[in-house]
């Protein structure tokens, strides 16, 4: 008696590619594939097509860079201020020391109130009530390249401490108002002076993480951040003559301000919003302020306007 022969097996081919034998499936199709049509996976293999289909998109992959970066405004703020102090040193190499006379960029960028300016090329009359930009564009302005570095090496320390705390666009806000708050202040105690630099910004960010540390029931002046205010502050008024004291202390009460209500939520229950509308309304209050600090200062040296 013949026993009846098992059918034979039926070969599959490639989905690709006909005349291949497939080894595989597709772990998530279950398409026959060749080795070369096939991708390794998390678990299995797939086909081209699934493997394509599972990429993420554009938008998708900027996302999860974009996560994968905690000090993304530190580096970029860090970025800005290099930028100009290289263009600054191409355009004139004096600006790389510290010192000496004022060069036609930093003339360019700084802040004053009405202030007579002689540079290389000419003498100017600086009114901050026609150049608003000032404001902003003296806290990306540094003279030499200590004075860079000093203030490039805060804010990367202070960065890492903030930035992943509070989040990216509360301490981009923070350190904008610390900015304007240092222009205010500079406007207000030394309206003569020809201020730049960082550092309003970086006091800001300093008491900023003063009072959030307060407000979580740390003492500051225990920690290594109420230990850098005090010698700061120390040599600010020690050097009075040569340091924007009111762009140091305006930029530390802004920040404080500012950091109180970005902290405060999380302890006295306040709605979210509060913490990102408190730096805002921080920095339009110190353009304000520096708008009738310029109109006053026109008036006194100028009766007639």
């Amino acid at each position: 008696m013949t026993l009846p022969q098992p059918p034979a097996p039926q070969l599959t081919t490639c989905y690709r590619h006909p005349v291949r034998e497939a080894g595989r499936r597709c772990t998530r199709c279950g398409k026959p594939a060749c080795e070369e049509c096939l991708v390794r996976a998390d678990i299995g293999s797939q086909c081209l097509d699934c493997a394509k289909a599972s990429r993420p998109t554009g938008r998708e992959r900027a996302r999860y860079w974009s996560a994968r970066q905690p000090l993304l405004v530190t580096y970029s703020l860090m970025a800005v201020n290099i930028a100009v102090f290289v263009w600054m040193v191409v355009s004139d190499p004096n600006n790389l020391g510290m010192g000496g006379s004022i060069t036609q960029e930093q003339a360019d960028l700084a802040l004053s109130d009405y202030v007579v300016v002689q540079t290389p090329n000419r003498i100017e009359l600086i009114d901050v009530t026609d150049q608003w930009y000032r404001l902003v564009s003296s806290g990306f302005l540094h003279y030499g390249l200590i004075h860079l570095a000093f203030n490039m090496f805060l804010l990367f320390q202070l960065g890492h401490l903030l930035e992943p705390s509070i989040g990216r666009v509360r301490f981009g806000l923070l350190y904008l108002a610390a900015v304007l708050g240092g222009s205010a202040g500079a406007l207000i105690l030394q309206p003569d002076g020809l201020h730049g630099g960082a550092s309003g910004a970086v006091f800001g960010l300093l008491g900023a993480a003063a009072v959030i540390m307060i407000q979580k029931g740390i003492n500051p002046l225990s920690t290594g951040v109420g230990s850098i205010i005090m010698i700061n502050l120390f040599i600010t008024f020690s050097l009075r003559d040569q340091i924007s004291v009111g762009g140091h202390v305006g930029g530390l009460i802004a920040g404080a301000a500012a950091g109180w209500f970005i902290s405060a939520p999380r302890t006295r229950r306040l709605p979210d919003w509060v913490t990102y509308a408190a730096p805002i309304a921080v920095a339009v209050a110190a353009v304000v302020v520096s708008y009738f600090v310029t109109k006053s200062s026109d008036a006194a040296q100028f009766p007639g306007l």
